[in-house]
């Protein structure tokens, strides 16, 4: 097993994100649980890219509240009503949103102070149903880009394959 993490963060996006979505598909081989998966997809995306806070808010009631799940960074909010917030309006919306600078965002919810910056992408599991979202905080305005949303979406699809990760 390879059970590394990888630090990504001199390579182009693209290509980067391509080696960690092997990475994390040859690390989670065999592995069906999803509570496993999102750690080491949180610990795994965190170290390659150096952000400042990493992790999946999971459906706890769905259409009404997520909960904190794994995570890389320091603490996060613990409950997040859908429709509230970046992470909740994402999965109310199951849609990916990415925010340039959180302090435009209205409603949005600070967790840590110095994240300026935004991606929340949804997670199905093989069902289609929404399991999580998986939110990533930057340091700095415009941090994430359509490209990063290419690269995590392509990782979240781990959830679809396994018919157990959920």
């Amino acid at each position: 097993m390879a059970e590394i993490t990888l630090d990504l963060r001199t390579r182009p996006k693209d290509e980067a994100y391509r080696e960690l979505a092997r990475h994390v598909d040859s690390v989670l081989d065999g592995i069906t649980d999803a509570m496993a998966a999102m750690a080491t997809i949180s610990a795994l995306v965190h170290h390659a890219f150096g952000y400042l806070w990493t992790g999946f808010y999971r459906v706890v009631e769905p259409g009404k509240l997520l909960r904190v799940g794994p995570y890389q960074g320091t603490l996060g909010c613990l409950e997040i009503p859908f429709g509230n917030g970046v992470c909740g309006t994402a999965a109310a919306e199951r849609r990916t949103m990415i925010v340039a600078d959180v302090n435009l965002f209205p409603g949005h919810i600070t967790c840590d102070a110095r994240a300026r910056s935004e991606i929340v992408v949804p997670v199905m599991d093989s069902r289609d149903v929404l399991i999580a979202v998986l939110d990533v905080d930057g340091e700095h305005p415009g941090t994430f880009g359509p490209g990063d949303a290419e690269g995590l979406e392509r990782i979240v699809k781990w959830f679809a394959r396994s018919a157990d990760a959920s």
